[in-house]
């Protein structure tokens, strides 16, 4: 795989500082049951990297100075973790909101049942990729059968009150493009998205978020082999704006790697770029002061134009 960290930094991005922190993401893992192509941690059944106990619990500790209203898992397949579910209910217990990046598929695998009943039963907030409602482009970017396994697991979670109104349980699903392209608007998207998958499926959700692939790891490899690499950079600088600055998750959250370092995000996570807090090279979460952040500049380079290009993109979807 070709790496693309030279060909982003330093960069000229704007500079950026942090806000008072209010997301943990924590990555419990690369081990994933899909290898898909935009996988900006280049997931998959063959890796082996999995967060520890004696790390998720300084995870909890970390959560009990109450300085984080939410904890964001992902991976890899977050799931995948055997210590999943302590992690989730330790933090459900003090009040603290889960959500859970889950790939539909993990709900379906060997040794998950009673997954989605668990995510029921604790309120965990689901954050669920499709990146399309086409089974042949879903198949194409994940693999085959990959649509298929979705919905039955859509289904699944909708009999569980999922994604209805009322139920208090938070069903949203995740696109991103096929190719070197930003996403459409998001809310027209997200019409079509409901339409399609009501109509065809009997599946109903809340919101849909679209987020624009990054030129690093996999992505930013199949860019530069095929020669697409700085027409994509080209493209994101082009619809930098300014406005979206004041939204970038990076301001708000802070990234956990499986082994308990930090970083600004899961992108940097990625590029292997850690929080800079001190005069040390990386800074663990057990040394973590989350009063001590707000001010502290962010690592910045050419991949967060990905974030404030057009309609901008985060974990939360469009920014604007």
């Amino acid at each position: 795989m070709l790496d693309t960290t030279p060909l982003l930094l330093p960069g000229d991005f704007p500079e950026l500082r942090r806000a008072a922190p209010r997301i943990l993401q924590v990555n419990l893992g690369r081990r994933c049951n899909q290898s898909c192509l935009h996988c900006h941690v280049d997931a998959g059944p063959q890796r082996r990297e999995m967060m520890s106990r004696e790390t998720v619990d300084e995870v909890i500790r970390l959560l009990q100075q109450g300085h984080f209203e939410t904890l964001d898992l992902t991976g890899g397949a977050p799931e995948l973790n055997p210590h999943f579910r302590h992690l989730v209910s330790s933090a459900v217990d003090m009040g603290v909101q889960v959500m859970d990046r889950c790939n539909l598929t993990v709900l379906l695998e060997p040794g998950q049942e009673g997954l989605a009943e668990f995510l029921a039963e604790h309120g965990v907030h689901l954050v669920s990729s499709l990146p399309c409602y086409l089974q042949e482009n879903v198949d194409r970017q994940r693999g085959g059968g990959v649509f298929e396994a979705s919905i039955r697991a859509l289904r699944q979670l909708n009999r569980l009150g999922y994604g209805k109104p009322g139920s208090g349980l938070q069903l949203d699903l995740v696109f991103n493009p096929q190719d070197a392209v930003l996403p459409p608007a998001q809310c027209t998207l997200e019409r079509d998205y409901k339409q399609r998958l009501q109509s065809e499926h009997g599946i109903v959700f809340n919101r849909l978020l679209t987020l624009t692939n990054m030129p690093i790891r996999r992505f930013g490899s199949m860019l530069v082999s095929h020669g697409r690499f700085h027409d994509y950079l080209a493209l994101l600088k082009s619809a930098h704006l300014e406005a979206n600055l004041e939204g970038v998750m990076c301001r708000t959250l802070v990234s956990v790697d499986w082994q308990g370092w930090l970083y600004d995000c899961d992108f940097n996570q990625a590029l292997d770029l850690p929080m800079k807090l001190s005069s040390r090279a990386r800074t663990h979460l057990r040394d973590l002061d989350p009063a001590a952040l707000e001010g502290v500049p962010i690592q910045v380079g050419d991949h967060c134009y990905g974030c404030t290009a057009g309609q901008g993109s985060s974990c939360g979807g469009a920014l604007r």
